[in-house]
């Protein structure tokens, strides 16, 4: 699993979480993803590894911008943390 962090310019609401997240989904095979415009950022989770010029260019049309972007790789914790 992977888990990439991304700093996204140009949402202002919900709408345009749910326009990020949708477009997220459409473009790459995700897990889990969601959008914060009050914190500028897109958290996805994958199995491969998204690269911030691929989310770029999916996300060019819809008016988002992508300042940053890092895939690191992430361990799922168990329930409480045990199990890893």
């Amino acid at each position: 699993m992977y888990k990439t962090t991304a700093k996204i310019d140009g949402m202002a609401c919900g709408m345009c979480e749910a326009h990020v997240n949708e477009t997220v989904r459409k473009a790459f095979a995700v897990e889990k993803v969601t959008s914060s415009h009050r914190q500028g950022t897109c958290t996805i989770l994958s199995r491969q590894p998204i690269e911030e010029q691929a989310l770029a260019a999916a996300l060019e049309p819809t008016g988002y911008r992508v300042v940053s972007a890092q895939c690191q790789p992430y361990e799922k914790k168990g329930l409480f943390g045990f199990g890893r």
